[in-house]
């Protein structure tokens, strides 16, 4: 008899989103922010939380139609045909690939601070190595270990960010927050900003893509996105708010505001000790829920017939090891690349690719007559006014930037042929997710 399988529970899915999510960005992103606009950057983190709530509501009902892996690329393709999906998973696997070689970048260089010695040469490349190899081994021995470790690794980067907030809330200068709304505030300024935090946001979506290693995904994934994005962006707000009222303008120009906030003003040292201990975690955390859900982007694909049969194996635990191992294989050279601020700045773009096909699945999906476990209120409201906004800060983006993160889509475009022509000579199909 085969031995049942372990998998995540509602809690450890919420808890994976929350670590999907919370990354360096929001150790770093109070100073940038508040650079741009001021105190008003407090109304784009409002603002922001609106859009990716919205858009995290989209996912949550269009989640409750399938259990499949896959995520967005199952929505595009279900909704909109196979092409559209092909398109879609790869960019999602491929911003999912970016984003964790990314991360291990920023790992090696958050442990700098500590350990000089990894910040180049050999040392740099092994520590890498180390991370992304390691944490594909605990992946590779199966779903209960890498639970435990995301758990963990979610408590850890919370603790700081909690106590940051509890305790600062005391230490507020009410004066920091004037003036209101600064001078010279225009509508590229505040998209500026938008994008910038909106990168603090992203993430949200991963759950969906290892739904087939969730508990009741039907039920139990919607819950987990809203209550996820929910309760990060209520600690992101608090983090700016507590920060300009500490700080100030001594915001400007600080690369590590949250941490100059505990150091000099709250718990001195010690509380600047904890910060730093809590980003090494938050970004350790980060790693630990990409070197889960990356893979089964690729294992989705596979599934799919967008990939060929063998990537779909896995072994008796359901751990997908070709799929792993050629995450793996991917992430470590553009990781080694260095180039942290390019492959950031394309994973913001790229992202867009996956968040407005889904939020126009719903209204596809709707119209078919399809009933989630979830739906959203409104009607057809937030669906379109997700597409319109998100339309609206592609506009305003970085001109380059979007070429670079929207032309993967052109180049990527020949593989769905070859791959449709591999299938029909060995007889296999894009299949259907359930």
């Amino acid at each position: 008899m085969e031995a049942t399988k372990k998998k995540f529970g509602l809690f450890s899915i919420i808890l994976l989103g929350m670590n999907a999510i919370i990354g360096s960005g929001i150790f770093l992103l109070p100073g940038q922010a508040f650079d741009i606009l001021g105190t008003s950057s407090l109304f784009v983190y409002l603002f922001i939380t609106l859009l990716a709530g919205s858009m995290a509501l989209c996912f949550a009902e269009v989640a409750g139609l399938f259990k499949s892996n896959g995520g967005a690329y199952i929505y595009a393709k279900e909704a909109f045909g196979n092409f559209a999906g092909f398109e879609v998973g790869f960019m999602k696997y491929i911003v999912q690939i970016i984003a964790w070689a990314t991360m291990s970048v920023g790992f090696v260089t958050a442990l700098s601070a500590i350990v000089p010695s990894v910040a180049e040469g050999p040392m740099r490349v092994v520590t890498i190595i180390l991370v992304v190899g390691g944490l594909s081994i605990i992946n590779i021995l199966g779903l209960e270990l890498a639970k435990y470790v995301n758990n963990i690794a979610t408590v850890g980067k919370l603790v700081p960010l909690v106590l940051f907030i509890a305790v600062g809330i005391f230490f507020i200068d009410g004066r920091n927050f004037q003036p209101v709304i600064p001078e010279g505030i225009t509508a590229g300024k505040f998209s500026e900003s938008a994008i910038l935090i909106f990168y603090a946001f992203t993430g949200f979506e991963a759950i969906s893509t290892a739904s087939e290693d969730m508990d009741n995904p039907k039920k139990n994934i919607p819950i987990a996105i809203a209550v996820s994005i929910g309760c990060v962006s209520l600690i992101y707000f608090m983090i700016q708010f507590v920060s300009i009222g500490i700080l100030g303008t001594g915001l400007h120009g600080t690369k590590t505001p949250v941490v100059d906030a505990m150091a000099s003003t709250i718990l001195g040292n010690a509380g600047g000790i904890i910060v730093t201990a809590g980003t090494l975690v938050s970004i350790g955390g980060i790693n630990v829920a990409s070197s889960f859900l990356t893979p089964r982007g690729c294992l989705a694909l596979a599934q799919r017939g967008m990939l060929p049969p063998i990537v779909a194996k896995k072994t008796e635990k359901g751990t997908p090891v070709a799929a792993i191992l050629i995450t793996a294989v991917l992430v470590i050279p553009i990781a080694l690349s260095g180039t942290f601020t390019q492959l950031a700045a394309i994973s913001v773009i790229s992202r867009f690719t996956q968040y407005i096909p889904t939020c126009l699945s719903v209204i596809a999906f709707r119209r078919r007559g399809m009933k989630s476990t979830f739906r959203i209120p409104f009607g057809y409201t937030i669906p379109v006014l997700a597409t319109i906004v998100s339309a609206w800060l592609l506009l305003n983006a970085d001109g380059k930037k979007l070429i670079i993160g929207l032309g993967a889509m052109i180049i990527i475009a020949p593989l769905y042929f070859v791959m449709k022509n591999y299938n029909q000579k060995h007889g296999y199909e894009f299949k259907d997710a359930e």
